[in-house]
């Protein structure tokens, strides 16, 4: 009877002791990295939404730009096609897809950008003006967003890679994967400083 209460009272003195020391945080990280990636997405939703709007208006000034409004439109469908679902961030080459996507939406509104300062009044109309003050902030918050992912996967890498959250990831939870979808730049020459000159 002494040696069943002992083993009870040791099995629970290391259950108290187990909650403690970090055993849960491998889960916790990994629903903010899934949290983070959330918000990613409805960044781009956003964004995704804003276009179509920004599209029409251009539209009704510049209607000899159709090949630029078209890359618009067909690179916001694009990414509209590939709509992530919940194991996105589980599958690399789905979200370098995704992402390589996102990039060419980016690229089409930069070109969208362009065709519109040939045009003094549609800079000057009231819907576009709030139309593209609503993209320039929508483009700061996936920025915001990605960062947020970025440093949620650094969290819960650094934890699985770490005493002793390396021990409870491999007791406990080894299904669980580290994660290597970091954001790379997608413009060549990205890491150089543009010549600017008049």
């Amino acid at each position: 009877m002494s040696k069943r209460f002992c083993t009870q009272v040791l099995l629970l003195v290391s259950i108290l002791l187990l909650s403690g020391c970090g055993i849960n945080n491998i889960p916790t990280y990994d629903e903010q990295v899934k949290s983070a990636w959330s918000q990613v997405e409805n960044q781009y939703q956003r964004r995704a939404d804003l276009i179509p709007n920004l599209v029409e208006t251009v539209k009704a000034y510049a209607a000899h730009e159709k090949d630029t409004l078209m890359a618009v439109v067909e690179a916001r469908s694009k990414v509209g096609g590939l709509q992530a679902s919940g194991d996105l961030i589980n599958n690399p080459e789905k979200l370098k897809q995704f992402e390589e996507a996102q990039a060419t939406l980016s690229g089409a509104l930069q070109r969208l950008m362009v065709v519109v300062e040939r045009y003094p009044d549609l800079k000057s109309n009231q819907n576009f003006l709030a139309l593209q003050s609503q993209l320039e902030g929508t483009e700061n918050r996936i920025s915001v967003a990605r960062r947020d992912y970025i440093e949620a996967i650094k969290l819960y890498n650094t934890e699985i890679r770490t005493f002793p959250g390396r021990i409870w990831h491999q007791w406990l939870y080894n299904e669980m994967k580290i994660r290597e979808s970091y954001y790379t730049a997608t413009a060549e020459k990205a890491d150089e400083v543009p010549k600017v000159s008049f």
